[in-house]
Order: structure tokens, then C-alpha cells, then sequence
């Protein structure tokens, strides 16, 4: 993949990200902030962007979204790669929701 290539990639995700992540927030802006992992000032500022505005974001050669599980334990139960292995999908993904939120919240 060349540097083109890589920036327009990202370019992309950016765009679609701050897409959605307005979509979001100008829905239901509780949900937004716990599902996007961002402030309400974050939020408050994404909502309010423009068109032109989004696009001039997007155009930067960086991610503007981030990863959130910074542990083993909640990538685990998202891939189901943990040593004891839950059958129902659905727990394990209950369960790092729950563990999500409990750092969404400590991160407030």
C-alpha cells in the first residue's frame, strides 16, 4: 500500500467516523458518548460541525478514532479467545460491555 493509499484509507475512516459519530450524538447524545467513548464537550463539538468542516477534519493524515480496550481481558471476550471459553456469544459480549462501561464511567 503506498502513503496515497494509506491517506486515502484514512481519509475514509475519518470520514465515516465523523459521520456516524454525529449521527449518533444528534440521536440519542447518552449513548453516543458511551458507545463513541468521548466527552460531552467532544460531542458537543461534533454535532455542531458542518459539512466543509467534517471533510477538513477527515483530511488529516491521522486516525481521528481510537481503540478503547486497552486490556487483554476485554479483547478476549470480544474475540472469545479467553482460556475458559463461553459457548453463548451473547454473555461474552454482555460482559465486555459491562466491563466498557465501568471504565467509560471511572473515565467521567
Amino acid at each position: 500500500m503506498t502513503d496515497e493509499q494509506l491517506s486515502a484509507e484514512i481519509r475514509d475512516a475519518n470520514l465515516t467516523y465523523l459521520m456516524l459519530a454525529q449521527n449518533l450524538i444528534r440521536n440519542d447524545k447518552a449513548t453516543a458518548l458511551f458507545r463513541l467513548g468521548i466527552s460531552e464537550e467532544s460531542a458537543a463539538l461534533i454535532a455542531t460541525l458542518s459539512p466543509g468542516q467534517i471533510l477538513k477534519m477527515a483530511s488529516n493524515n491521522m486516525l481521528l478514532c481510537r481503540f478503547r480496550m486497552d486490556d487483554d481481558i476485554v479483547w478476549n471476550l470480544l474475540t472469545n479467545n479467553t482460556v475458559n471459553k463461553v459457548d453463548n456469544d451473547s454473555t461474552t459480549k454482555l460482559h465486555a460491555s459491562i466491563l466498557m462501561a465501568g471504565r467509560f464511567a471511572e473515565a467521567m
